[in-house]
């Protein structure tokens, strides 16, 4: 009895491991939201760190957070690095890509609670006189995170923080 039991969660946990082997090496979490403004007033709120307060889900999560802001306030080569608790982590972001009402592209760097570098995304499109925002972010998936992904829905978890960003982005655009 006990070595059939050894047997099952020694076949359990190879299953786990090998199915963390054989998952894709990369990831990409993708939301969009339609908002009434035009992309020209939606643009500035994404394209200036200093503006991220007014609807990023990240800033509400920890009252205690240290921000700091360097290089240029909006645009290429602005960058914002966070300490927060557990939940929010230590990182960095840099806007690598601006395109004027069109898309913003950061460089974001996690420190903790544990290291990880990809890139997010924004992609704003004309629609019905508003605008079809796009927020992703996408990069490397080593194979602690696939095997943290056996367990965790990153879907799931951060997408559900993008929606409530872009909820958050369109209250502030629409204002």
């Amino acid at each position: 009895m006990f070595k059939a039991s050894l047997a099952i969660i020694v076949v359990a946990i190879l299953g786990v491991l090998g199915y963390a082997a054989i998952s894709p090496d990369h990831f990409r979490i993708e939301r969009t939201a339609s908002i009434a403004a035009p992309p020209e007033k939606v643009f500035p709120l994404i394209n200036d760190f200093q503006q991220w307060p007014a609807w990023s889900p990240w800033e509400k999560i920890d009252p205690a957070l240290k921000r700091s802001y360097s290089g240029p306030q909006a645009g290429v080569g602005a960058v914002y690095a966070w300490q927060g608790n557990n939940e929010v982590g230590t990182g960095r972001m840099e806007i690598t890509g601006s395109e004027p009402a069109s898309k913003v592209e950061i460089k974001l760097d996690f420190q903790m609670p544990f290291e990880a570098h990809n890139t997010a995304e924004f992609t704003l499109s004309p629609e019905n006189g508003g605008t079809r925002v796009t927020w992703a972010m996408y990069g490397p998936s080593p194979y602690t995170h696939r095997l943290m992904q056996v367990f965790f829905d990153m879907d799931d978890l951060v997408g559900s923080r993008f929606e409530q960003g872009l909820a958050n982005l369109k209250a502030a655009a629409e204002q």
